[in-house]
């Protein structure tokens, strides 16, 4: 019976808050809402312990992130005496990992410019090029990445290249490509920009089929797969309500 008073105490209302809150910014499961709300303090427990609990493992990210910054600080300083290509290939990820693409496009133009002659930061530009809408851009890096490595980044290069085909009205090329990656890839990311050229040429039934492979993949991941490929099954399920049955 104390057990209870204390669920209902102002401290149960403070766990119901804090679940409400993890909910809002992480987006799970609907029906955890439900769970929250209609039974109360034990609901936003047990929700705190099954979605919340793992996410502890994201103050480890802040402290990488500060940790970031200060390498970013470092190495800034650092290129003003050493311009080096390697400087500026660290830098590049750096700023890449950081989610400041336009600045990593920069730093992997002059360490190209200062004669790197490895395979990444070349792919590593194409990849900046296409999440910031620069298709043409991209098209040189990734068909670079793909022809020496086929398989270059788990075949997340062979995908972006078929994308950035897609993205440049390539389209049969793209389809080629996409039907290669995808029976050796099982990458979200693939499949709905897959699905997305086919719904841009009209194809609703086929594009539908790919949106919802991505959602198949859900229910036989570990929890902290689930997590991760969150945006992607929000990215299907929002597709799969805009594309006609």
């Amino acid at each position: 019976m104390g057990v209870l008073n204390h669920f209902f105490s102002p401290w149960g209302l403070l766990l119901q808050g804090l679940a409400i809150v993890h909910f809002i910014r992480r987006r799970p499961d609907n029906y955890w809402i439900f769970i929250i709300l209609f039974l109360g303090p034990v609901g936003a427990t047990i929700y705190l312990f099954v979605e919340a609990l793992p996410d502890i493992g994201l103050v480890g990210h802040s402290f990488k992130h500060f940790s970031r910054r200060k390498r970013i600080g470092q190495l800034e300083a650092a290129i003003r005496d050493n311009p080096s290509a390697g400087n500026y290939e660290e830098l590049g990820d750096l700023y890449m990992d950081d989610g400041s693409l336009q600045s990593a496009r920069a730093a992997f133009d002059k360490a190209i410019a200062a004669r790197a002659n490895t395979l990444d930061p070349f792919y590593r530009r194409g990849v900046c090029a296409i999440e910031l809408g620069d298709a043409v851009a991209a098209l040189p890096d990734l068909e670079r990445a793909v022809g020496e490595d086929p398989d270059h980044d788990f075949h997340r290069a062979a995908g972006l290249l078929a994308h950035a085909y897609a993205q440049t009205g390539q389209k049969e090329k793209a389809e080629a490509l996409f039907r290669r990656v995808t029976i050796i890839s099982t990458s979200s990311e693939t499949y709905l920009n897959f699905a997305d050229m086919l719904a841009s040429e009209g194809r609703n039934s086929e594009a539908r089929e790919w949106a919802q492979k991505v959602l198949d993949k859900k229910p036989t991941m570990p929890g902290y797969l689930r997590r991760r490929e969150r945006r992607w099954f929000r990215s299907a399920n929002a597709m799969l309500k805009r594309l006609p049955v």
